[in-house]
């Protein structure tokens, strides 16, 4: 009897499959993907003879990850790419990027800033991000138009900017933008008080209410300084941490940026909280917060994903970067050169930053009924051979620029290198006009 083969969308066959989800590289296996989903993952022969996809993509010489979770970024902040580096956190923020902000930020400044930042993530085999910033609405739009995906933050400070008043009024506006955005799958939302010291303690038992009641994450920064720790101190007899405990803000809910300056305290803290936690190393080393524990707090077994920060503090939405980065620095701090290996770093970058959002049941790994996240990543060129193990590749030797192949939900965003559908004049003529504004902003 002739077994009739089965009609899918797609079927993705490569040299090396990561699902994450075990610790085993598949050789000469394919994906099938169906209606937005992995229905298969399974030898190529096998594939082959099982379906009859409508787009056949083979990869002979590449290994298919899981798309890449940028779990810390400010997305628009790209306009501002390079604009007042080799600074401080606090002189960067006070004296530079604010009064930027208090001129020039508006939905169109972060629609234009987040299509730069989308172009630039997804070429970089990130297919979903985790933003703090303002006008969530046009970001949203933003990252529709790529078909990206994206956790956005209803970002809250006390004092007022050019798009909200006060705490009440930026969380008034991001709940409403969330309830806009109801129904998109690939648009979600998370609360976002900006840090310790920008934010009261009213404002951060409201924010814990709301996240109880509407199950969403809390995305914050936290211990990126060291003064940032010495004036809680001084202002509240306690560190940050121990304020947010006491708050109740500390769980799985949380996702805590930076956290550079951690005290045993502070990481058993977060160990028996099930807090998570976005490693930021790049941003970390560029303005000078120092090296995050991030060794003891995997040992610990605290979640700790990888965020690149905003394209102003790194200056690049680079997760290659921040996994090999973060994989040298954890064995360079902890004097252990067994230190975040190759398989782990992935993890982190996939699916323990899903867990964080609250999304490991969707995304973050090859595994059939999850939605088809995926990155092909090149290891062919001279510079990357020989091959030994593609996993170990993939954080020590490959680079965004091996990347040909990007799919978010079973849709290609990136092939062969290009953004398809997206024309690239009309970005660059935006970003140029931006550009122009800030420069002459910047003249004394």
């Amino acid at each position: 009897m002739t077994t009739i083969p089965e009609a899918i969308d797609l079927l993705i066959e490569a040299r090396w499959i990561a699902t994450v989800d075990s610790d085993t590289t598949l050789n000469n296996h394919a994906v099938a993907v169906h209606n937005e989903r992995i229905v298969a993952v399974l030898p190529t022969r096998e594939a082959r003879a099982r379906f009859a996809p409508a787009r056949h993509v083979k990869l002979p010489g590449h290994i298919l990850i899981p798309g890449l979770i940028n779990l810390h970024t400010h997305a628009a902040m790209t306009l501002m790419r390079g604009i007042a580096d080799d600074l401080p956190l606090m002189d960067w923020l006070q004296k530079h990027i604010w009064p930027i902000e208090g001129t020039h930020m508006s939905p169109q400044f972060v629609y234009d800033g987040t299509r730069l930042a989308c172009a630039e993530m997804l070429k970089g085999g990130i297919t979903c991000f985790n933003d703090m910033y303002f006008y969530p609405d046009a970001a949203a739009s933003a990252a529709s138009e790529f078909g990206m995906r994206a956790t956005l933050g209803i970002t809250t400070l006390e004092f007022p900017t050019p798009y909200a008043s006060d705490a009440a009024d930026y969380i008034s506006k991001g709940l409403a933008v969330r309830q806009d955005w109801l129904g998109n799958p690939l648009i979600e939302f998370c609360l976002a008080p900006h840090a310790p010291y920008t934010v009261s303690d009213a404002t951060f038992e409201r924010i814990l209410t709301l996240s109880e009641q509407l199950n969403l994450p809390i995305h914050c920064h936290i211990h990126e300084t060291a003064q940032e720790i010495a004036d809680s101190l001084q202002q509240h007899g306690q560190r940050p941490l121990q304020r947010l405990r006491k708050l109740g803000l500390l769980g799985p809910n949380l996702i805590g940026v930076h956290a550079v300056h951690l005290n045993d305290d502070d990481l058993e803290l977060l160990a028996t909280t099930s807090s998570n936690i976005a490693h930021c190393p790049t941003s970390n080393l560029k303005l000078a917060s120092g090296f995050a524990p991030v060794a003891k707090m995997r040992q610990m077994g605290i979640n700790v994903g990888f965020g690149t920060d905003g394209a102003a503090s790194n200056n690049r939405l680079d997760m290659f970067a921040e996994m090999r980065l973060a994989a040298l620095l954890a064995k360079g701090v902890s004097g252990n050169a067994q230190a975040l290996p190759a398989g782990e770093v992935l993890r982190m970058a996939t699916l323990d930053a899903a867990r964080a959002l609250g999304l490991a049941d969707k995304i973050g790994s090859i595994t059939p009924g999850k939605y088809a996240d995926l990155c092909a990543v090149s290891l062919s060129p001279l510079e990357t051979r020989p091959c030994f193990d593609p996993v170990s590749h993939i954080v020590n030797v490959a680079g965004r620029e091996h990347i040909t192949h990007v799919w978010v939900a079973g849709k290609c965003c990136v092939d062969n290198k290009t953004l398809p559908n997206h024309p690239q004049n009309d970005l660059e003529s935006a970003v140029a006009l931006w550009q122009n504004s800030l420069e002459f902003r910047q003249q004394p």
